[in-house]
């Protein structure tokens, strides 16, 4: 079912096209992603969408709800880049106040929230005193004390360290498997967005991609076969000629449809070779292929 969309929604600053006419369909319990250059109108688009800035022009509607009304809101949770939490608070003094924005709120989900994350230990630390992983950490659970619907997260993994990402993804993962929690995600680690059910690419304010991280691989993303040979000649007879081929020193490196293919081809030409190495196209390939420069 959709939870979310966005027809047509712009932001301009006097002359400036921030985000121009973009459109998004979200479905319930997906991780949605949003990559893009530094500058390509992916916060301006999260900001529209959580109603801390008004679009230009546009419709947004999250259960048919719209962002200026108070329920819209309540079905949303925000961990933006920079934290909005108090540094002279307590870790559960900025939680709990949290919590007092809304009626009816589960204790027992909040504690859960709170181990899940691993922040019992540190419930009486001011927030400044703590690392910027642990901050992260109770910012996202923050966000979840009221279990919102559509969990919008702007960068939430910038500078941390693999296991503090694994925290977080393992736990916002056990809710979206239990609670059927909604999540949209910017990020500048390619290996979130692997993850994610669909993915738009946006760049000058604008969506220049959009569809599932399956199909733009098949669109975007070549497998890449890199060949070591003392007889290049011999080997690149063997290559189909649709195939493209670059030669670097003592190697080749072969664009190839599928993993079959390079099978096949390896097969043919085993006696020539002394080392080979098979890539499979990714979201660098994607990303590189659309906007021509790499993530910032």
């Amino acid at each position: 079912m959709t939870l979310l969309t966005a027809k047509s929604i712009s932001k301009t600053y006097r002359e400036k096209v921030a985000v121009n006419h973009i459109d998004l369909t979200v479905k319930e319990g997906q991780l949605i992603a949003f990559l893009g250059p530094n500058g390509a109108g992916k916060s301006t688009t999260i900001n529209m969408l959580t109603g801390l800035i008004q679009t230009t022009s546009g419709e947004i509607r999250l259960a048919g709800l719209d962002p200026k009304q108070k329920e819209y809101h309540h079905k949303i949770g925000v961990v933006f880049q920079n934290s909005v939490l108090d540094g002279q608070l307590t870790v559960q003094q900025n939680i709990q106040n949290r919590a007092r924005m809304y009626k009816n709120i589960d204790l027992d989900f909040e504690n859960q929230l709170i181990d899940d994350f691993g922040l019992t230990t540190i419930l009486d630390q001011r927030y400044d005193t703590l690392s910027g992983g642990q901050r992260r950490r109770v910012d996202i659970a923050r966000a979840l004390v009221h279990q919102p619907d559509l969990l919008f997260l702007d960068e939430p993994s910038t500078g941390l360290d693999i296991q503090t990402r694994k925290v977080i993804w393992g736990t916002l993962e056990k809710l979206r498997e239990t609670r059927g929690l909604t999540i949209i995600l910017t990020t500048h680690y390619l290996e979130e967005a692997e993850e994610a059910d669909f993915v738009y690419v946006i760049d000058h304010g604008e969506v220049i991609a959009h569809d599932t991280v399956k199909q733009l691989k098949e669109d975007y993303a070549q497998n890449l076969l890199t060949i070591e040979s003392e007889n290049k000649d011999a080997v690149l007879a063997e290559i189909d000629s649709s195939w493209s081929v670059v030669q670097e020193k003592g190697s080749l490196l072969i664009k190839v449809p599928n993993e079959h293919d390079a099978i096949d081809f390896l097969q043919r030409v085993e006696p020539l070779i002394t080392h080979f190495e098979f890539r499979h196209g990714n979201m660098d390939d994607i990303f590189m292929a659309l906007t021509g420069k790499e993530i910032r």
